[in-house]
């Protein structure tokens, strides 16, 4: 039930002692404000690194041949790895784990023309496994696909930028276009996560490009995904590849420098741990300095109860409960806490929109927020908080006896 006068008397109260609330209630205000700015200000951090691995897959392998820099069975250092389709082939069908896989070349191009348009794309030759590298989404038509490889077709997946600038509002599936002169089918238009620059590109079946382009069996590099693997097989999939990759080449395994293997699997793990860490930091911070502010007030109340011993002892006379006395000293704390929480917790996130509508976005700042569901932890440990505040100074009060309390001076 409202008690209206128990109200009137908590903000007389407040009103006789306008310095020290203020000074309290700024304690845990500032509090609850640098939670709430670390905890966006983290996932700000957090959201630049993603959009950092928007690109790849980020359970990938990438493969990249090198130079040799050992001697290895009469073999002097210095030698060029070269890559072949039988290296991309035994990768696929001879190593565990592996769920879908791509290699590169790329042909050498001149130009790329329709009708009386001529642009200068980035020319790409995969495998259908390509798109689950790259993130690639197919908005119109479809992906290359193993068909298209084995018959050496000549077709196309093309980015919706390249679409723009050949064919304009005029449909693109079926069409034919030319690079270095020779005609290609577009059979889809993808978009790419990566930004506009990865919807600049053409992709072409790699069998198709070495044959037309002189591209022999080489390939550029070839890539991997590893499906649920986790980081453990990750690693596991990657030593094997290296291993084979040796084998074939006639390189030791140690010669980091005859093949560059990344596996993003480890990239993006070391990401999640160095994130769980500043995330586990900044709550110790913060819940560190609400703690602190929660202490201030719990001192006031002290001092509060320690003022007004003389009127709680006439209340106990005349017949006041320990639980009367309890709640109106709780009700004094948790009204402190919260209003000063929830002025924090406002101005917080009053700082996290305008930091995200003036700061201009980077790849490792964006987008700085809080949400709801941290927004709702907060509330509950400021309720929590102005309890516990107020519960020792509020027995202490419940403590007194009358005749005693009478007596203070």
């Amino acid at each position: 039930m409202f008690d209206l006068d128990k109200w009137q008397e908590i903000l007389d109260t407040i009103r006789k002692n306008k310095l020290r609330t203020f000074l309290t209630g700024f304690s845990v205000a500032w509090g609850i404000f640098m939670l709430i700015v670390l905890l966006g200000s983290g996932q700000g951090l957090r959201n630049g690194i993603e959009y950092e691995f928007r690109d790849d897959a980020i359970n990938s392998i990438w493969v990249y041949p090198g130079q040799t820099s050992l001697p290895y069975k009469g073999l002097k250092p210095g030698r060029s790895i070269r890559f072949t389709n039988d290296d991309h082939d035994e990768m696929r069908d001879r190593v565990g784990g592996v769920e879908h896989t791509t290699s590169r070349f790329y042909p050498r191009v001149v130009s790329v023309t329709y009708k009386d348009k001529h642009e200068d794309f980035d020319v790409r030759a995969v495998h259908p496994g390509h798109r689950y590298v790259e993130n690639t989404i197919v908005t119109e038509g479809r992906f290359l696909n193993d068909f298209d490889i084995e018959q050496h077709r000549k077709v196309s997946a093309i980015g919706v930028r390249v679409k723009q600038a050949l064919f304009g509002d005029e449909p693109a599936i079926g069409k034919n276009f030319l690079i270095n002169g020779i005609a290609f089918k577009v059979v889809g238009v993808f978009e790419d996560t990566g930004g506009e620059g990865e919807m600049e590109k053409i992709y072409l079946p790699i069998s198709t490009a070495q044959r037309t382009y002189g591209g022999a069996n080489q390939i550029a590099q070839f890539m991997v995904t590893t499906g649920a693997a986790n980081l453990e097989q990750s690693q596991t999939i990657a030593a094997e590849i290296r291993s084979r990759l040796a084998e074939r080449h006639n390189f030791p395994e140690e010669d980091r420098r005859a093949v560059f293997v990344s596996n993003l699997n480890e990239r993006f793990q070391r990401f999640v741990g160095v994130m769980t860490g500043m995330r586990i930091f900044t709550w110790i911070i913060g819940i560190g300095t609400i703690l602190a502010g929660v202490v201030g007030v719990s001192n006031i109340m002290l001092i509060s109860v320690r003022e007004r011993t003389k009127e709680i002892g006439i209340r106990k006379a005349l017949g006041a409960t320990p639980a009367s006395i309890i709640g109106l000293i709780l009700q004094e704390s948790v009204l402190i806490t919260a209003v000063a929480g929830y002025t924090g917790l406002v101005l917080g996130v009053a700082t996290l929109e305008l930091a995200r509508a003036n700061l201009p976005e980077s790849s490792f700042f964006r987008t700085p927020e809080v949400d709801l569901e941290v927004a709702i932890y907060a509330t509950i440990m400021l309720v929590l908080a102005g309890t516990l505040a107020g519960f020792f100074p509020a027995r202490r009060a419940a403590g007194i006896r009358p005749i005693e309390a009478l007596r203070d001076e």
